[in-house]
């Protein structure tokens, strides 16, 4: 008992440095693993050497230099990865190495994606002409090239990169070879959720053979959350940069729409993806600012949406009306809610007590899990009165996913206030509980199109 105990104080020691690290912002979460490996070796072998737990950390530590001296000494050794040398090196022969190489191989991959959406067009397959094509192929045109951008960046091992490229490789041949009926439930379903299930796979090239490991799966999900920030904020720039393209050029009498429609939407919204990861990667440290603060934004106003729409079921009886159009918008709620959550967890430090922001998380998950209920009793009923449908199928599996999901992260996250239980039970739950939603997503696509015969 006393060696277990041992253990788990030498857990929390190295816990507590590697949660120091994380929030240095010349550190990479990639060289924190690195770092962290490190230590462990000089305490295991220190330990061997006679010393106790708590002396082994305490002259690892030492040995490795003060955790201060060690931030500067990255920010010196990185200094590519700090925000005031994210575009340009600081030494003029550095342009083809650090940043630089990033920098190339990320726009390199970003006209490689744009070049994709187009090169159906040579083959006679236009936009306009093959819409479903184009709607069950768009993840595809983007994704392989962000996971080979990970696995470029990230040590793979040989058999990892082989496993990837045969799952992205599998995908094609089956939304292509598959006979959906031109804008049938299938087909959109599909194309929905093929994204979800290959985004596993880019998390795997992601954790760069660490996807085992919880922290590298959190490190995945806080990359998902700010990668979607900055490919919104291109959005909006790319619409105001759009609607001055059009007023100028409708200024000389020349419309513009027809290069907007075939070409610079579709090609600008592949290549903003690559765009946008590079941009999480090279500033990193800026991004982890704005983390804790979004989540402390937009949590309180979820939780308050959810509660009035549940306290305006239960005083005004009124049903829930459950059509295609509103199944896909009430999941993306709770997705959305799921998504907060997570990003938040990834956002806030293990080792700090539970506060005021905690308790408005239990409300917000307490309340999601009950309007899930809700959710799933309309979409039962339904089913039992109008029979079974590609889209109620769906929305039901998701909603059951969703509802284990959310039950257990309430009971862990009480259990955190309550002081019965560690933070990292809630993100070890959460980040095993990933691949759930890869795998349903993936028996949408591969299953849904001949179970419901392809319409």
């Amino acid at each position: 008992m006393q060696s277990a105990d041992k253990a788990q104080a030498l857990e929390r020691q190295i816990e507590q440095w590697r949660n120091f690290l994380r929030h240095r912002q010349a550190i990479h979460s990639v060289d924190v693993a690195e770092l962290e490996d490190h230590l462990r070796e000089q305490v295991a072998a220190l330990i061997d050497g006679g010393l106790d737990d708590d002396e082994a950390f305490l002259v690892a530590v030492k040995r490795m230099g003060s955790l201060d001296a060690l931030s500067r000494e990255f920010a010196r050794e990185h200094s590519d990865r700090l925000w005031k040398q994210l575009v340009m090196p600081s030494e003029p022969g550095d342009l083809a190495s650090g940043i630089g190489a990033d920098t190339i191989a990320a726009f390199a991959l970003a006209v490689a994606a744009a070049l994709l959406v187009k090169l159906p067009a040579l083959f006679g397959f236009g936009i306009d002409e093959h819409a479903g094509f184009y709607a069950r192929n768009a993840s595809l045109f983007v994704l392989p090239l962000l996971a080979g951008y990970f696995a470029w960046k990230r040590p793979l091992d040989n058999v990892t990169i082989q496993r990837l490229a045969m799952a992205f490789i599998a995908a094609v041949f089956i939304i292509n070879i598959y006979p959906f009926a031109p804008g049938g439930n299938t087909l959109v379903l599909a194309a929905l959720h093929l994204p979800i299930a290959l985004w596993l796979l880019v998390g795997i090239a992601y954790a760069g053979g660490r996807w085992r490991e919880a922290e590298r799966r959190m490190d995945f999900v806080r990359f998902s959350g700010e990668l979607f920030i900055y490919y919104v904020l291109i959005a909006l720039g790319g619409g105001v940069f759009i609607g001055f393209m059009l007023m100028l050029f409708e200024a000389i009498g020349i419309d513009a729409e027809p290069f907007l429609e075939s070409w610079l939407l579709p090609c600008g919204a592949a290549g903003a993806v690559l765009v946008a990861a590079w941009l999480v990667e090279a500033k990193q440290s800026v991004i982890e600012n704005m983390a804790p603060v979004l989540p402390r934004l937009f949590t309180p106003l979820f939780a308050v949406l959810l509660l009035a729409f549940l306290g305006t079921i239960l005083f005004t009886d009124s049903g829930l009306n459950v059509e295609r159009d509103l199944l896909i918008a009430f999941d993306l709620l709770l997705v959305v809610v799921l998504g907060l959550l997570l990003y938040s967890i990834s956002a806030r430090d293990p080792a700090r007590p539970p506060g005021i922001f905690d308790i408005a998380q239990v409300v917000l998950v307490a309340s999601a899990l009950l309007v899930d209920i809700v959710a799933l009793w309309a979409i039962a009923a339904r089913i039992g009165e109008m029979g079974f449908t590609p889209n109620r199928v769906a929305a039901l599996g998701l909603n059951i996913i969703l509802l284990v999901n959310l039950a257990w992260s309430a009971v862990l996250y009480v259990g955190f206030l309550r002081r019965r239980s560690s933070f990292h039970s809630l993100v070890r739950w959460q980040t095993n509980y990933l691949p759930a939603f890869a795998v349903w997503a993936a028996i949408v696509v591969v299953l849904f199109p001949p179970m419901f015969r392809f319409v």
